[in-house]
Order: structure tokens, then C-alpha cells, then sequence
């Protein structure tokens, strides 16, 4: 029986753990980017429609990628601490994961309070 050495083995779950870092990472970004995408396609639309409300639906849909975007950026936060955790690292991740906790929160009510406003009929805004 072939026995490893742990500190070969804690070496292989820091590259591990860092590859899904990264991919995380990457992620995000492209959640981000694609909502860039998405955001600009429908806001194009609704310029050449002359279409009002158009502005609100480009902004909530932007925001939906963004929360989503924020939470794979928090989690690839989190791995990182988790490999090396200085009480530093644990720190900047509690002040990291403070105030995207806060935009998230803040975020989700503007999104709900505009899709509100746009049930009920409010939706109609001068174009901008």
C-alpha cells in the first residue's frame, strides 16, 4: 500500500480548489457579459420601437444578471478563503461578502418594486 504524504495531498486540493476558483470567476464575468448583451439588445429594440417601457425591462433584466453574477463572484470569494484562511482573508471576505450581500439586497427590492410598478400599469414612462 502506497501511502502520500499529506502535505502532497493539501498541495493537490490548493490547485484543485483554486482551478474552481478561477472557473467561478469566469463565470461570473460571463454572466455579466451576457447580460451586457442581453441588456443592449433590448434596449436597441425598444429605442427603434419608441417603446417606454422598454428602459424598465432593459434595467430589471441587467439586474437579474447582475445578482446572479454576484453570487458567483461571493463563491468564488469563499473558495479562496477557504484554501487560505489569514484572518485577514476571513476579514476581507466578511467586508466582501457585507457589501455584496447589500447591493444583492438592495438589487432584488428595485427589481421587485419596478416589476410591481409595471403590473399594476405604472409601467409607461417617458422615453429616455
Amino acid at each position: 500500500m502506497v501511502v502520500v504524504p499529506f502535505e502532497e495531498v493539501e498541495g493537490g486540493v490548493e490547485v484543485a480548489v483554486q482551478w474552481l476558483r478561477l472557473a467561478v470567476e469566469t463565470m461570473g464575468a460571463a454572466v455579466i457579459a451576457l447580460g451586457i448583451g442581453v441588456g443592449a439588445v433590448l434596449f436597441v429594440r425598444s429605442t427603434f420601437r419608441g417603446n417606454g417601457e422598454g428602459y424598465t425591462r432593459t434595467r430589471l433584466t441587467l439586474a437579474r444578471y447582475l445578482a446572479v453574477a454576484l453570487e458567483f463572484q461571493l463563491a468564488a470569494d469563499i473558495l479562496s478563503t477557504a484554501i487560505a484562511p489569514t484572518w485577514d482573508r476571513i476579514g476581507r471576505l466578511g467586508a466582501i461578502a457585507v457589501i455584496r450581500t447589500g447591493l444583492n439586497y438592495f438589487l432584488a427590492r428595485e427589481m421587485e418594486g419596478e416589476r410591481l410598478r409595471v403590473e399594476s400599469g405604472g409601467g409607461r414612462e417617458p422615453a429616455r
